[in-house]
C-alpha cells in the first residue's frame, strides 16, 4: 500500500512539474528574474479582476496570402491570382466517335477562390461542370527540349466535392506544326500525361509518355508502374495536394505528392510495355503440325474392365436394417386442409377454378414420431463404383506444348536514352468528370528542383499552414473521426480510458493491512506469523531487559575497584600481596565480564 501511494505521489509530482515548466517556458525568458515580494501588492488587484473574467482560447494565427513568384528560370508558371483566363485557350473541338449531345468540349472553366478558402485572395482554375467534356490549354514561354537538364512538372489539385469518376491530370502537348490549341481534343499529340485519375474504387496517379520508335517512326504509350502507396485519402479528404513529376537525363524518374516520393523508377526498366522491344519474336506464319501430340498422359490401352464392375449400381440404397419408429401414424397425411379457412366472397369458380382450402401441418403429427407412408432411409451403396475408366499412363509420343519458332524481330531497336522525348510547347487539361468544382492552382514547369520547391513552399505550403491553423484540436479531431467511424470509440476506451482507470485503481484502492502494533494491542492472532517468530520476539524483549540491568550495575563495580586501589597504596609493602589477593577475589573474572557484556542479539533464544 505504501508503494502505491508513493507511485501516485511521484506521478502527481511529475505532472505538476511538467505543467509548471510548460507555463514558465512561455511566461518567462531565460534571463528574466521576478521579485515576487515587490510585485505582490501591485499585482493583487489585477489577480482579483482576472478571477472574474472567463478564460477564452487564443485566436488561431492569421496566415496572409501572398502570390508565389518564380525564383529562377521557368518554362511555365501560373497562379491565376490575376483573376482572369488570360493566356488560356478554351477548346472548340468536338470529340470523335461520341454522341453529338456530349461530343462538344463545352464544360465550364472559371477562375475563382476555393469554396472554403483559408487564404482570401488565393484564386485558381476551377472545373465547374459535371458530366461534360472539358478542354483548356496554354502556351509555354518557350518549348521544352529534352537535353541535359531535368524536367520538373508541378501543380496543385483540390477535389472540393470529392470525386466520383473523373481525372485531374495534365498533358504536355507535343511541339508540332499542326498544334492548334483552339482545336485541342483527346487525339491531340502529347509527350507526357501526368496526374491523378479515379473511377469507381480504382485510384490512379498517371505517368505516361509517348515514345517514338527510331525504327518505324510510330508512337507508343509507355505507362509507369502503379505506386505502392494507398492513394485513396488524396481523393477524399478535400484538401489541396501538390503533385510533382521529376524526370532526369539518366532516365530515372520520381513522382511526389505533397513533396513526399510515392513512386520512382527508370524509363528503361519500369515502364509497360518496355521501351525497347525484344530481339526475337514468335513467327506469325509458323503453324502447329497436325500430328503434334501435346498430351502428357493418355488412357492405358491395355487396361480391361473387371468382370465384377457394375456400372449400373446405384450410388444410394435403402437401409435394410432400419426399423419404423413406434408411434408412426401411417394413415395420417403430413398436411391437411385448414379447417378454419373460408372461401373468399369474391371467388369466381368460373374464373379462378374450384376453391380449395390452404394446406397446414397435420396437428396429429405433432405428438407422433411421424406421419404418412414410412420409407427406409437411404445410405451409401458399398458396391457403387461408377463408370469404369482405364488408368492414365505417360504418353510415349508426348512432344510438349507447341510454340511457334522464334525469328529475329524486324522492328527491333535499342534506345538507351528514352529521356530524350519529343519536345513540347503547351500545357493542357482535357478532362471528363462526374464531379464539379475541381480546383487547380500554381502550375510550374522548370528544370531546377530548387525553383520548384520554392514555388511549392510559397503556394501549397502556405495553404497547408493556413489549414493547420484552422484545424480543431486533437480531441475535436478524435471526436469528429469517431462520429464517422463509431468503432473508434472502442479504440479510444482501450487506449485512453482503460489505462487511466487502471492507474486510479492501482493508486487509490487496496485493502489496508493491520500493523503488528495493532495486533499486539488487541491480542489478535497475526495471519502470517508462526510460532518460532513469536518465541524469538519474546526472547528479544527479555534480553533487552537483562542488558538494561547489567548497564546499571557496572558503575558500582567500577567505584568499588577504585577505592580498594587507593587503600593498597597507603599500606606497607609486606601487606600488598595479601591485599592484592583479596582484591583479585572480589573483582569479577574475565569470563564473567564477557558473559555480562554479551549482546542479547548473540544469545541463542530460549525454548519454553
Amino acid at each position: 500500500m505504501r508503494l502505491n501511494w508513493l507511485l501516485c505521489a511521484a506521478l502527481l509530482l511529475v505532472g505538476t512539474s511538467a505543467v509548471k515548466a510548460h507555463e514558465n517556458e512561455f511566461d518567462h525568458g531565460d534571463d528574466d528574474v521576478i521579485d515576487i515580494e515587490d510585485d505582490l501588492d501591485d499585482g493583487g488587484e489585477e489577480v482579483e479582476e482576472l478571477k472574474h473574467e472567463p478564460s477564452t482560447p487564443p485566436p488561431p494565427p492569421k496566415v496572409t496570402y501572398k502570390a508565389p513568384v518564380p525564383t529562377g528560370e521557368v518554362y511555365f508558371a501560373e497562379n491565376f491570382d490575376k483573376g482572369t483566363l488570360g493566356g488560356w485557350v478554351l477548346s472548340k473541338a468536338k470529340k470523335e466517335d461520341t454522341d453529338d449531345e456530349i461530343a462538344k468540349y463545352d464544360g465550364k472553366w472559371e477562375v475563382q477562390e476555393m469554396k472554403e478558402t483559408k487564404l482570401p485572395g488565393d484564386k485558381g482554375l476551377v472545373l465547374l461542370s459535371r458530366a461534360k467534356h472539358h478542354a483548356i490549354s496554354a502556351k509555354l514561354t518557350k518549348p521544352f527540349v529534352f537535353d541535359t537538364n531535368p524536367l520538373i512538372v508541378q501543380y496543385e489539385v483540390n477535389f472540393q466535392n470529392g470525386i466520383e469518376c473523373g481525372g485531374a491530370y495534365v498533358k504536355l502537348l507535343s511541339k508540332t506544326s499542326e498544334l492548334n490549341l483552339d482545336q485541342f481534343h483527346d487525339k491531340t499529340p502529347y509527350t507526357i500525361m501526368f496526374g491523378p485519375d479515379k473511377c469507381g474504387e480504382d485510384y490512379k496517379l498517371h505517368f505516361i509518355f509517348r515514345h517514338k520508335s527510331p525504327k518505324t517512326g510510330k508512337y507508343e504509350e509507355k505507362h509507369a508502374k502503379r505506386p505502392d502507396a494507398d492513394l485513396k485519402n488524396y481523393f477524399s479528404d478535400k484538401k489541396t495536394h501538390l503533385y510533382t513529376l521529376i524526370l532526369n537525363p539518366d532516365n530515372s524518374f520520381e513522382i511526389l505528392i505533397d513533396q513526399s516520393v510515392v513512386n520512382s523508377g527508370n524509363l528503361l526498366s519500369d515502364m509497360t510495355p518496355p521501351v525497347n522491344p525484344p530481339q526475337e519474336i514468335e513467327d506469325p506464319n509458323d503453324q502447329k503440325p497436325e500430328d503434334w501430340d501435346e498430351r502428357a498422359k493418355i488412357p492405358d490401352p491395355d487396361a480391361v474392365k473387371p468382370d465384377d464392375w457394375d456400372e449400373d449400381a446405384p450410388a444410394k440404397i435403402p437401409d435394410e436394417d432400419a426399423v419404423k419408429p413406434e408411434g408412426w401414424l401411417d394413415d395420417e397425411p403430413e398436411y391437411v386442409a385448414d379447417p378454419d379457412a373460408e372461401k373468399p366472397e369474391d371467388w369466381d369458380e368460373d374464373m379462378d377454378g374450384e376453391w380449395e382450402a390452404p394446406q397446414i401441418a397435420n396437428p396429429k403429427c405433432e405428438s407422433a414420431t411421424g406421419c404418412g407412408v414410412w420409407q427406409r432411409p437411404m445410405i451409401d451403396n458399398p458396391n457403387y463404383k461408377g463408370k469404369w475408366k482405364p488408368s492414365m499412363i505417360d504418353n510415349p509420343n508426348y512432344q510438349g506444348i507447341w510454340k511457334p519458332r522464334k525469328i529475329p524481330n524486324p522492328d527491333f531497336f535499342e534506345d538507351l536514352e528514352p529521356f530524350k522525348m519529343t519536345p513540347f510547347s503547351a500545357l493542357g487539361l482535357e478532362l471528363w468528370s462526374m464531379t464539379s468544382d475541381i480546383f487547380f492552382d500554381n502550375f510550374i514547369i522548370c528544370k531546377d528542383r530548387a525553383v520548384a520547391d520554392d514555388w511549392g513552399n510559397n503556394g501549397w505550403g502556405l495553404k497547408k499552414t493556413a489549414d493547420g491553423a484552422a484545424e480543431p484540436g486533437v480531441v475535436a479531431q478524435m471526436i469528429a473521426a469517431a462520429e464517422e467511424r463509431p468503432w473508434l470509440w472502442i479504440v479510444y476506451i482501450l487506449t485512453v480510458a482503460l489505462p487511466v482507470f487502471l492507474v486510479i485503481l492501482f493508486c487509490c484502492s487496496g485493502k489496508k493491512q493491520p500493523s503488528a502494533a495493532e495486533y499486539k494491542k488487541t491480542d489478535a492472532p497475526q495471519p502470517d506469523v508462526n510460532e518460532v517468530e513469536k518465541v524469538e520476539e519474546k526472547d528479544k524483549e527479555e534480553a533487552e531487559e537483562e542488558e538494561e540491568e547489567i548497564n546499571e550495575e557496572k558503575p558500582e563495580v567500577k567505584q568499588r575497584s577504585d577505592g580498594e586501589a587507593e587503600t593498597a597504596s597507603q599500606e606497607e609493602e609486606e601487606e600488598e600481596e595479601e591485599e592484592g589477593e583479596e582484591e583479585a577475589a572480589r573483582k569479577p573474572t574475565v569470563e564473567e565480564e564477557e558473559t555480562a557484556n554479551i549482546s542479547p542479539r548473540n544469545r541463542k533464544p530460549r525454548r519454553d
